[in-house]
């Protein structure tokens, strides 16, 4: 059994303690036929096809937080990314750079937690890496995820295919991220729990493709949120997006917190919500088949791609004025993912 209640430097020096931490906490909860080989990587077959894969570093800030942690986030937020292709995720990779002196107890927290996200998301975890780095040249624990995913024949799901016309969805309400790590992170205390909607969102994203196999643009607002998304995909395509501030999802208790806190919540981030673009014929039954999904119950169609040559994206706003949403400049929250 492992002796020590913080990690030091013998579990990143690929000795014993190594090998003891990566079997007795490691390979304990991610357990799984193919990481069970014990090689320095892992190999799988896969079906004839196109595949898609994804990395994503975490570093926030703090590591537990109201409606998750670094653990389960690392495993959403890498699935996410992947599933944005239209793909479905087979496998998981993952790697830990940890601090000297880091609690053993919450290291332990962080990879029981990211098991049961990659569990509950059927995707598991094959293969991964271990550093140890000395006292103060880290934060705590740094996680590095991988998702390797396969793309359904027929589809074709890219940031440069919006076309004018088409409409824009949102998966749900907007800033839930953003706001519960500010909050956990200040120690703030609103009437209404805030809490993050990390969360998996590649089995909607499947029902989705399958019902409308032509969708043109997938992408989850994370950092920056949905004025910075919605930037991002209008250059990609050279259009314009125009949308209404009436029509856009968000929770009450979010919406008070970043107007006491001054912050915008079209820049706020999020991490289990989707921007869906799509031709205007298919938009209602991809909002129906959202909403019947508990991951998208609040979906709305928000606005629609425009002709633009300056690839703006505006803002119809709840007192009838027109407001451009430029892209974010510095950062709103920082080390929120």
């Amino acid at each position: 059994m492992i002796r020590s209640n913080t990690i030091d430097m013998t579990h990143g020096s690929g000795g014993r303690a190594m090998a003891q931490l990566i079997d007795e906490l490691f390979i304990h909860y991610f357990d799984n036929d193919l990481l069970r080989q014990g090689n320095d990587q892992a190999s799988f077959s896969i079906s004839k096809g196109r595949m898609s894969i994804s990395t994503d570093g975490h570093v926030i800030s703090p590591l537990f937080f109201s409606g998750g942690d670094i653990g389960s986030l690392s495993v959403h937020g890498t699935l996410n990314d992947v599933s944005m292709s239209g793909a479905q995720p087979l496998y998981l990779s993952a790697g830990f750079i940890i601090e000297e002196g880091f609690p053993l107890v919450d290291l332990e927290r962080i990879v029981k937690s990211m098991a049961e996200a990659s569990a509950t998301a059927r995707v598991p975890i094959i293969t991964g890496d271990t550093k140890v780095v000395e006292r103060g040249k880290g934060d705590g624990v740094f996680i590095t995820t991988t998702a390797v995913g396969m793309i359904p024949e027929g589809v074709n799901i890219s940031g440069d295919r919006a076309a004018p016309g088409d409409a824009i969805i949102i998966s749900g309400n907007i800033g839930d991220h953003g706001i519960a790590i500010l909050s956990s992170r200040e120690n703030l205390e609103f009437e209404t729990t805030i809490q993050s909607d990390s969360a998996a969102l590649h089995e909607m994203i499947e029902e989705m493709v399958k019902a409308v196999p032509e969708i043109h643009c997938l992408r989850d607002p994370t950092r920056g949120g949905v004025a910075t998304t919605l930037n991002e995909l209008a250059q990609q395509s050279s259009v314009g997006m125009q949308i209404r501030e009436s029509s856009i999802p968000i929770n009450s208790a979010v919406s008070a917190a970043c107007e006491l806190l001054g912050l915008d919540p079209l820049y706020v981030a999020n991490e289990g919500k989707l921007i869906c673009i799509s031709h205007p014929d298919d938009a209602p039954a991809l909002l129906s088949l959202m909403q019947k999904h508990p991951l998208g119950s609040n979906a709305a169609i928000i606005g629609e791609v425009v002709e633009d040559p300056y690839k703006f994206v505006q803002m119809e706003t709840v007192l009838g004025g027109s407001r451009v949403i430029d892209w974010l400049a510095g950062e709103q929250l920082p080390r929120i993912c």
